[in-house]
């Protein structure tokens, strides 16, 4: 383990805790790796301008000469043009207001750093709709949504930026971003060497890919984070699931588990038991990536601790399963009612509509292919196993498209990444996503960050006097670093000047 991260773990008994952690739901093509980053503090609200820049659609080819606006948002409240440097935020699966209205950590370190703030939207997602409302008709119009091509969008963006604004093409350029947009800040310090002097990646699970980790580590993980979180929490849902399928199939069961669970559409045939089960196990899962250590309100309003509060519900093991699936409605409420307003609760959605499901439903039938299992014995969940033709015949189905799923490690070199450096990889071990994260020190300058009793990139998050002492010093090394690397660049100026 390497030194930053065995410093963090030894940390792990100052705080209080929660679980341990790894990605969202298994089996759609849809799912996520949820790109949250952050948490904001609800009495700032962050001043930025929005601009846009005329993008190609296709970085790579010649033949098309077609154009789309990127959107993109700049904040310089605290830039300097003497000594500064520029916080880059590569944008995830999502319209970036939302990312940037939440990324504490770059607002709060933006003075120190001397920063000028830019968050770029990720082509195909809020407003950079390459094809405007086309975009999602069909796989020929979805062709140019690759990481290849996002990349190749921040680094014109990147270029276009020091060639207009005065004072900033003398300056080092740092890539930051969280899960989907952390491996892309870390593939773009990998690709773009010349652009960025250094990437933070936070919960970015670079190596989810093709055997690099086994597929069950993550269910593996939201499991230990339930069982650590409350006495017979994880035992009780593993029980849950032939409990409803014990009730499902008794005369009046679908209509019993529609009222019990409150369900806004009910259940009419035996058939809609699987995407009851399904929307659940994603609710579990999302749950152990926002386990903060307070309120938070990213996927969902959701209490401190949200996995403590959940698992108070499955106290007693061995109840009959009628009280068995109240208690799974109960800790549901947690999640989808803590504020109180939902008269029912609504199978088709487990997050905010500001993550673009579409966007990456399609990003996971053709580069994203994240492979994730469960055995129902060393895990809380219904065994799944991983079956790469069904995946691709899902796909072909909903996008008439088969996946690669050897293309990502092959472009972005899997584990044989010690040539590169100036990366930063930062995991909670509360969050799922970090069993595809770098979790060790590769080299002096490819360092591994983890934090005990952190969820799904909580260093990005805003400062908040309830975070554990480890996500503390976890940003205190990051900023560290990140100096470090402007330092460097500027020694290396003066002695080409």
């Amino acid at each position: 383990m390497g030194r930053c991260s065995l410093l963090l773990l030894l940390l792990a008994s100052l705080t209080p805790g929660a679980a341990s952690p790894v990605s969202p739901s298994l089996r759609a093509p849809s799912s996520l790796p949820w790109s949250t980053s952050f948490g904001s503090r609800p009495t700032i609200t962050p001043k930025y301008s929005i601009r846009y820049i005329q993008q190609k659609v296709d970085h790579f080819g010649f033949n098309i000469d077609r154009t789309f606006k990127q959107r993109y948002l700049i904040a310089d409240n605290y830039w300097k043009e003497d000594g500064g440097s520029i916080l880059f935020y590569t944008g995830n699966e999502g319209d970036i207001i939302w990312f940037c209205n939440n990324t504490g950590f770059m607002w709060d370190i933006a003075e120190e750093m001397k920063a000028m703030l830019v968050f770029a939207e990720h082509r195909y997602y809020g407003e950079s709709l390459p094809f405007g409302a086309d975009s999602f008709s069909d796989s020929r119009h979805l062709n140019f949504l690759t990481t290849e091509q996002a990349l190749a969008d921040f680094a014109k963006l990147i270029k276009y930026l020091k060639r207009t604004i005065p004072g900033a093409r003398n300056q080092p350029v740092i890539a930051l971003g969280g899960s989907y947009g952390g491996m892309l800040a870390a593939w773009f310090r990998m690709k773009y060497p010349h652009l960025v002097v250094g990437a933070l990646a936070s919960s970015a699970p670079i190596w989810q890919f093709n055997d690099l980790v086994p597929c069950d580590v993550f269910m593996k993980i939201v499991t230990t984070d339930f069982s650590q979180s409350g006495p017979n929490c994880s035992e009780s849902i593993r029980r849950s699931w032939d409990a409803i399928n014990r009730l499902a199939k008794k005369g009046p069961g679908l209509r019993w588990l529609s009222e019990a669970l409150h369900l806004c559409t009910p259940l009419t045939k035996l058939q809609d038991v699987q995407h009851l089960k399904d929307w659940i196990a994603e609710t579990w899962v999302n749950l152990a990536m926002v386990d903060y250590p307070y309120e938070s309100n990213f996927l969902q309003p959701l209490p401190a601790w949200p996995v403590k509060v959940v698992c108070q519900y499955f106290k007693y093991s061995n109840v009959p399963d009628t009280l068995l699936l109240r208690n799974i409605f109960q800790a549901l409420n947690v999640y989808y009612n803590y504020s109180g307003q939902a008269k029912c609760l609504n199978v088709s959605e487990t997050a905010t509509s500001s993550l673009g499901v579409q966007g990456w439903s399609y990003q996971a039938c053709t580069e994203m292919v994240m492979p994730t299992c469960s055995d129902g014995v060393d895990d809380m969940f219904e065994p799944h196993s991983w079956n790469m033709k069904e995946y691709s015949d899902d796909c072909f189905k909903q996008w008439g498209v088969r996946p690669r799923p050897s293309w990502i490690p092959t472009m972005y070199g899997g584990k044989n990444i010690s040539s590169h450096t100036n990366i930063i990889f930062s995991n909670g071990e509360l969050d799922p996503w970090s069993g595809g994260g770098v979790t060790k020190d590769i080299t002096d300058t490819l360092l591994a960050i983890v934090i005990p009793n952190g969820a799904h990139h909580l260093d990005l998050r805003a400062s908040n006097a309830l975070d554990p002492v480890s996500v503390q010093l976890t940003r205190s090394l990051e900023v560290k670093y990140m100096k470090q690397w402007v330092t460097d660049f500027y020694v290396r100026l003066r002695k080409m000047n």
